[in-house]
């Protein structure tokens, strides 16, 4: 009935199951406190399982598993010696770090507030979601720095056209996080998983190659038929839930000056000729960029310096727009407007050390390997064959994707398994792959091993002070659970079409 008042108390009843969920989120603890929990938890269960001599085989060397105790004095030892190396070494944290750098100044500069509002008027406004889903896909050419760029910008552009900012990040992320993999270009993951997959192979036919192209057909077509159904999961249910934003100031469409509208060209000038003499250095035959040893991109240093390319890019274009508008007068505003961006980092520093012990702590123990191999020797014992066991396999391979962070770490410990089971009953390596794909990435933004979460949460944060784990998660599930329907129904509908999975690769050998 029109013109009824609901009250808060209806408005929270008539959240539903997110709502509960947010709600009871964000009483858990500060995820730094909660990590330091989950390590207490798994150095009890460490200690157990190492008392009851608890063993498994490792496919790949054939060595026994032992669990080792972190409540031993082996763990004593390893804790206090290590302690500050996992920290260090935590893959995410220099990355993000050194990123912040570039992002910061161009940010500080006005650069990106600029080139959100010359770009609201080229987009047409009912096509701005699945502009950013399709380009959140394609950026995983920048492998993980993607994670650390795509959605804060998508956030910014919704909230610039007065839609809620966290609609923007959470397509983004999802389509980067859980559309894992899928894109039009052959990416490094491509080439990670090709030659894991090769190895494996290798077991049934020692003449066997998966290419880093066997999966094209199939991630390619993923790219637009995930960006699809992205945008109306987005339009028509996570944004019309979060309502109206009411953030700390309003919206303002403001078009750019004409000073801006230069110095934004001259930039974009300047990122072409970045552009360029990068082409340069990686395309001709020999070049500077490519592998050393073999000529190719793959394993190039191109590929292993992705993350300081695209800080010098982002350092290039900050320098051209702040000095060509006037926004950098010296160097001293460069190191300022820098060192101002490291300012929102400290609540990520802090969380990240404790994410750091403790994913460095579970691979130590031999936790996670036991896991995963004695669950892939279970599913090869009970011999299931056809879609029933893929789905199986895929389900499995997802399970322990929650654990890790690592998807090709995951594929390392199943690929000996499985992929020679597959082959024997037929089936083609690359399609195997294919399978494991499918069913790796849906629910990496609810994992519980996510070394990106204290970043998410930071991002979130800039536009809801009260942002927790939660908020986060009430956000994300709806995209964790459809994506996870996605993929699956993707795949099966591929299974039974036959259709192969890349060029050359069928789905069966036979």
């Amino acid at each position: 009935m029109s013109g009824m008042v609901t009250s808060p108390e209806e408005k929270i009843s008539n959240g539903g199951f997110l709502k509960k969920l947010e709600i009871m989120g964000n009483k858990l603890p500060n995820p730094a406190i909660l990590f330091l929990i989950l390590i207490a938890i798994l150095a009890v269960i460490s200690a157990i399982l190492s008392s009851l001599n608890v063993t498994a085989v490792h496919p790949m060397t054939h060595k026994p598993i032992l669990i080792k105790s972190l409540l031993s004095q082996e763990g004593l030892h390893w804790i206090l010696t290590e302690m500050i190396r996992n920290y260090i070494n935590f893959p995410p944290l220099g990355m993000i770090m050194v990123l912040t750098l570039g992002i910061g100044l161009a940010e500080k500069v006005g650069m990106m507030d600029v080139a959100i509002k010359a770009s609201i008027h080229s987009i047409p406004k009912k096509y701005v979601t699945f502009a950013i889903v399709f380009i959140s896909f394609m950026s995983h050419l920048a492998s993980d720095a993607a994670i650390v760029v795509v959605p804060p910008i998508a956030a910014m552009l919704f909230y610039s056209l007065g839609r809620h900012p966290f609609a923007g990040f959470a397509a983004s992320l999802a389509a980067i996080y859980s559309g894992f993999t899928a894109n039009l270009l052959i990416v490094t993951t491509d080439v990670l998983l090709s030659g894991i997959t090769t190895q494996a192979a290798k077991i049934v036919d020692p003449n066997a190659v998966v290419t880093p192209i066997d999966n094209w057909y199939f991630m390619s077509f993923s790219v637009f038929y995930l960006s699809v159904l992205t945008t109306i999961i987005t339009e028509k249910f996570v944004e019309p839930r979060l309502g109206v934003y009411k953030g700390i100031k309003e919206v303002t469409l403001e078009k750019p000056s004409l000073q801006q509208i230069n110095a934004l060209r001259t930039t974009g000038i300047a990122a072409l000729i970045f552009i360029v003499i990068l082409l340069v250095m990686l395309v001709p035959e020999g070049a500077i960029l490519r592998n050393p040893e073999t000529g190719a991109i793959a394993g190039s240093p191109f590929m292993k310096g992705i993350v300081p390319l695209l800080f010098l890019f982002l350092l290039t274009l900050g320098l051209t727009y702040g000095i060509k508008s006037g926004s950098i007068r010296n160097a001293d505003n460069v190191i300022s407007m820098m060192s101002e961006s490291f300012k929102g980092l400290s609540g990520f520093l802090v969380m990240a050390f404790a994410i750091a012990q403790f994913i460095a702590a579970f691979g130590w123990t031999n936790i996670a390997t036991l896991v995963a191999t004695s669950g892939a020797e279970f599913l090869q014992s009970i011999n299931m064959t056809g879609l029933p066991a893929l789905l199986c396999f895929m389900l499995f391979g997802q399970f322990l994707g929650l654990f890790t962070a690592s998807g090709s770490a995951v594929w390392a410990l199943l690929s000996p398994v499985f992929v020679p089971m597959f082959m024997l009953l037929g089936y083609h390596p690359a399609f195997i792959q294919m399978a494991f794909r499918a069913g790796d990435g849906s629910l990496n933004t609810i994992g519980i091993v996510n070394p990106f979460l204290p970043l998410f949460l930071e991002g979130l944060g800039k536009y809801k002070s009260d942002t927790g784990i939660g908020t986060y998660l009430s956000l994300m599930v709806p995209y964790a659970i459809s994506f996870l329907i996605m993929w699956y129904l993707l795949f099966i509908f591929w299974y039974l079409t036959g259709w192969p999975v890349g060029p050359g690769a069928p789905q069966r050998l036979w």
